[in-house]
């Protein structure tokens, strides 16, 4: 740290705009330029038909989709032995973009089975659980990829600008779907999620090009064709893997806080705007104005405060700051229950989330070998989170159902952020301790296995 910061200049606008591009180094840019679009594809085609889903959820119920949260985290715990599978015996060139391929496909079957805006139940729930499980393999699965690509010292650097691509299209998707679906209707803004899905796959293509050959210079000291290798190994080894270290059981421990926050604020969300809203194309309009808000917010963030609190301030700073918002945003919510009120306490969560939690949750992987950037993460990362998501909406349902108010829940989610930030100082510590000393190299936490050479 510079010990005279009142001596130096102070940084211009201009600076401060070209500074998040400096950061990254001539050999650097390809792979960056072709990470920003995927992940602007990925995310512009599932945050285009998101508003779809809740505008479902508000038509089916709120006990309902308490049921349909046990029913996802089902199908995450299904996918967790299959995708094991898969990375153990294909290379990453050939599952991936095959992985973008069927999303895309089902978007399209989906929009057929949708034509006229009119959904039975079983489609609706279908779909439901379909969008809920595809939001987090998808940017799992992503952030592994890169998390390969790219080194622990890259990821500071790099990674606040790569999710500004997804940001970005997070942004475009719920605002196109916003101004758009009164006229191309629900099932036309799912072909134009699976469009987007389809140039993912190019996408992807590109980048992988780059990672074997010699452009991207994260894994130098491995020969390219190593590097597109099956994992091979067990399919559940991610989920011994987390058993046996400390560090990932935090790790895991700290996706079921975030999910206990998200889950009190997402049923609450479906409560009011139920309540304040009774058309139901507003309601998409509703949900699709509140995603392009935050996302609005996030990309700037993303591209001009998250990289730098990374390297100035350290991991902790990303990993706490917005539980401790929450604390606030929920004691607020128990004493105004309100939509104006929900609806700023869930833009907080949201856009505190996308901009500076996952970024900072994804770099305490950046050290682990490569099957636990796959299987441990993947494992953490869906059935781990969606069975958060299902328990406390189970505790959700309970709580209601014996009489208690908003305001035992907002107190409830208050003592739930304040555990949170405990857990996330404690793992942002351990990450920033063991990335001191890695200008020449890469320290593991203990209980955690090291990256290869």
């Amino acid at each position: 740290m510079d010990p005279t910061p009142a001596l130096r200049p102070r940084a211009s606008w201009i600076d401060r705009l070209r500074a998040p591009l400096a950061a990254v180094e001539r050999h650097e840019l390809p792979a960056v330029v072709a990470a920003f679009f995927l992940f602007f594809c990925i995310l512009g085609g599932y945050f285009a038909v998101r508003p779809i889903r809740e505008t479902v959820g508000t038509l089916l119920g709120a006990d309902r989709v308490a049921d349909l949260w046990f029913v996802t985290w089902l199908a995450t715990l299904a996918i967790v032995p299959i995708y094991g599978a898969v990375v153990s015996r294909f290379r990453r060139s050939a599952f991936l973009p095959w992985t973008y391929g069927f999303v895309a496909v089902s978007f399209v079957l989906v929009g057929l089975s949708l034509r006229g805006n009119q959904a039975g139940i079983a489609a609706g729930q279908f779909f439901y659980v379909f969008i809920s499980v595809l939001n987090l393999f998808l940017i799992s699965v992503f952030w592994s990829f890169l998390l390969e690509v790219f080194r622990t010292d890259q990821t500071k650097r790099l990674f606040g600008l790569i999710a500004a691509g997804g940001t970005l299209g997070a942004l475009i998707g719920p605002l196109f779907t916003d101004i758009t679906v009164r006229l191309i209707g629900n099932t036309g803004v799912l072909y134009v999620g699976a469009a987007l899905f389809a140039l993912a796959i190019v996408c992807q293509r590109v980048l992988i090009g780059l990672w074997k050959g010699e452009v991207v210079p994260a894994a130098s000291d491995a020969l390219p064709p190593a590097r597109d290798r099956a994992l091979g190994g067990n399919p559940f080894a991610g989920i011994s893997i987390v058993g046996r270290s400390p560090y990932l059981l935090a790790i895991a421990l700290f996706v079921v806080l975030a999910a206990t926050a998200n889950t009190f604020l997402y049923f609450e969300q479906l409560r009011l705007v139920e309540l304040t809203f009774p058309d139901v194309e507003m309601r998409t309009r509703v949900f699709a104005r509140i995603d392009w808000i935050v996302q609005s917010l996030t990309i700037v963030s993303q591209v001009f405060l998250t990289g730098w609190i990374a390297t100035r301030l350290g991991v902790v700073v990303l990993l706490t700051m917005v539980p401790l918002i929450m604390i606030g945003g929920f004691l607020a919510l128990a004493a105004w229950n309100s939509f104006a009120v929900l609806a700023m306490v869930f833009v907080a969560r949201r856009f505190g989330e996308y901009a500076f939690v996952r970024p900072g949750r994804e770099m305490l992987w950046s050290p682990l070998d490569r099957e636990t950037k796959y299987k441990a993460k993947n494992f953490v990362d869906v059935p781990v989170y969606r069975g958060g998501d299902a328990l406390i909406a189970q505790v959700e349902r309970a709580i209601a159902g014996a009489g208690f108010g908003p305001q035992a829940l907002g107190i409830l989610g208050a003592v739930g952020a304040v555990a949170w930030a405990v857990n996330g100082w404690w793992l942002g510590r351990r990450h920033d301790a063991a990335a001191a000393p890695a200008a020449t190299a890469e320290a593991v936490p203990s209980g955690a296995s090291p990256r290869p050479a």
